[in-house]
């Protein structure tokens, strides 16, 4: 909480960067009383990740994806997930990064949570959604992305988590909360 009930901050914001798909800021807070606070802040238009449960051979399928991350140097094994267009309402979001990144495109797409992703640096906040009663097709990635696509157990994915063999985290929450809620079995 800033301050007591009766300061209030005053928070001015300069831009630093305009980027392809984020902003950078500085924001300087002002409080009577305490030091002036200064941080760097990235401006995002928001995301989703989508969790596509399948019916396999051996039951309940998660589709999953290994995809090259840059900023990390590695693969790293992940749900479908992007960031929002200018404007896209999260659900079109959601089928439409379904499709680019594993091909598949779903019957129904539900709500699952929303959530922010890292709130001492960014203003991102992701929506999840479950997807169901996949269809299989061909994926439509962007040239500089690196995706393979797995249809994995929902136990294979949770002890994958559990052993640190995944580490993204937006993955790791949606897979773990499906599970509490019994949305996946595992």
């Amino acid at each position: 909480m800033l301050g007591d009930a009766n300061s209030v901050p005053t928070v001015n914001r300069r831009l630093l960067h305009v980027g392809r798909k984020f902003n950078f800021e500085m924001l300087t807070l002002t409080e009577p009383g305490k030091p002036t606070l200064q941080r760097e802040v990235v401006r995002h238009p928001g995301a989703v990740i989508v969790l596509p449960l399948a019916d396999g051979p051996r039951g309940q399928e998660i589709v999953m994806i290994r995809n090259w991350r840059l900023s990390v140097e590695d693969w790293m094994w992940e749900l479908p997930a992007g960031t929002l267009e200018k404007g896209e309402d999260p659900l079109a979001c959601a089928a439409r990064e379904l499709e680019e990144e594993t091909g598949h495109k779903a019957a129904t797409i539900e709500p699952l949570c929303r959530f922010h992703t890292s709130p001492g640096l960014s203003d991102e906040l992701m929506w999840a959604f479950v997807a169901r009663g996949l269809a299989e097709g061909p994926q439509h990635l962007e040239v500089d992305e690196h995706v393979t696509v797995h249809r994995l157990s929902a136990y294979e994915c949770v002890r994958r988590a559990e052993a640190g063999e995944m580490t993204d985290a937006k993955s790791m929450l949606v897979l773990l909360l499906a599970a509490r809620k019994g949305l996946i079995r595992t």
